[in-house]
């Protein structure tokens, strides 16, 4: 609490949200985000856990803050239009919600915190993650299932930007103009490059790698419909044998001519044997048969295998949607609308940038933290601690019941 009061985020969100409420005992959106963020920090699973902590968030001298009531509808008035696309083929209408007030205040919150520095060089990752959620406006997605898919963008392991869509909407619909929108903010709210950008096939169009082209140094892109290109990749001669994460391929580069007119890229192949269940190669008439899989790419310095390694990683990012499902809610969006559960993510990511930056800080003080310790550990370690809050000398004093020593440091600095 006293982190949060220091990073000023009160005046932040007042700044950018604007004020809650015509008079003064209305509580404020940093209030509200603030109890939203010390419940799950302690261990809440769902908007209404706030309630059960909310009493002992009160113990603590001079601390007043709203109920799950006051938060729900707080959060709710944030909630922005829908922006709604029609299929030129299919002639359906798919609503997506940009949040652009909030995907501001997530990166100014970034910005006070220092997670990213002014003028540096970034590698973005986005993904899209489909949410199961029986809404009222939920849809029913390929995935079997009600819900919605939205795409988040990542920097490391810190979110950076959001737009939720319906669940049956198609991955590579308009897109390009959430990464537009995304990739223009991240640039201009965090002063940075965006010197890499990795995606995976849904992302594989013309009109979204004109738009990461345009934005950022060099791309990294799982390339679709490989199999249209089989018969190509068996004619080529020139393999060259690498081993990337414990497993051997092989690995050529092509261009690639036909994507974008007067445009040429490279084309990251990756082949291995096909095995069967006892591990040996399939053949047929032809020789071995190989899977192929491919990365579209303007990086033409570096080699196949950095390529394919640095794609690999985008499993780092993938962590965040485990993250957020698990330790911060999405599992159990608390709305029936898109918009307004769309607030609820947006302000839940920022409340897992705050946990790197308060984990960072408090990981050099009490031992067994580590820096990437997820929520669980956080709990255990620094949360479940006794202490009571007693009046002496006309202060407040903190009294820790362990044995700890370390905890002292943080608690009574």
């Amino acid at each position: 609490m006293d982190v949060f009061s220091k990073l000023g985020f009160e005046k932040l969100t007042e700044s950018v949200l604007g004020k809650r409420g015509c008079s003064d005992k209305a509580f404020s959106h940093g209030s509200i985000f603030g109890s939203l963020f010390f419940s799950y920090l302690c261990g809440g699973e769902c908007l209404e856990n706030i309630n059960t902590l909310i009493g002992q968030f009160r113990q603590r001298p001079g601390t007043q803050l709203p109920g799950a009531d006051t938060v729900g509808r707080g959060l709710k008035e944030l909630a922005e239009e829908n922006i709604v696309y029609k299929s030129e083929i299919s002639g359906k209408s798919y609503s997506f919600n940009a949040a652009e007030k909030l995907d501001t205040l997530l990166l100014r919150m970034i910005r006070q915190m220092g997670l990213i520095k002014v003028g540096s060089h970034v590698d973005l990752d986005f993904d899209h993650q489909f949410i199961p959620a029986h809404k009222f406006d939920a849809k029913y997605s390929y995935e079997q299932d009600f819900g919605y898919f939205p795409g988040w963008a990542s920097i490391g392991g810190i979110i950076v930007g959001g737009e939720n869509r319906d669940g049956n909407t198609n991955v590579k619909f308009h897109q390009e103009d959430t990464l537009r929108r995304i990739m223009d903010r991240v640039i201009s709210e965090l002063g940075v490059t965006i010197e890499r950008f990795r995606a995976d096939c849904g992302s594989f169009s013309k009109e979204i790698i004109q738009t990461v082209e345009q934005r950022c140094n060099t791309f990294y892109i799982r390339a679709a419909n490989c199999g249209t290109r089989y018969e190509e990749f068996r004619q080529l001669k020139e393999w060259k044998s690498v081993e990337v994460g414990y497993e051997k391929y092989d690995v050529t580069s092509i261009n690639m001519d036909n994507l974008i007119e007067g445009k040429s890229y490279r084309l990251v192949v990756q082949r291995s044997p096909l095995r069967d269940k006892g591990g040996k190669k399939q053949t047929d008439m032809f020789g071995v048969i190989y899977t192929y899989r491919c990365i579209l790419t303007n990086d033409w310095v570096s080699t196949e295998k950095d390529i394919i390694t640095f794609y690999n990683g985008r499993g780092a990012s993938e962590k965040n949607f485990d993250i957020q499902n698990n330790d911060f809610g999405w599992a159990h969006l608390p709305f029936s609308f898109m918009a307004e559960n769309m607030v609820f993510m947006m302000v839940t990511a920022m409340l897992k940038n705050f946990y790197l930056y308060l984990v960072r800080r408090i990981s050099e003080k009490v031992k067994p933290l580590k820096k990437t310790s997820r929520l669980k550990a956080f709990i255990l370690h620094f949360v479940s601690v006794p202490a009571k809050w007693v009046r002496t000398g006309r202060q407040n004093v903190l009294n820790l019941y362990t044995n700890k020593a370390y905890y002292s440091e943080v608690f009574l600095e």
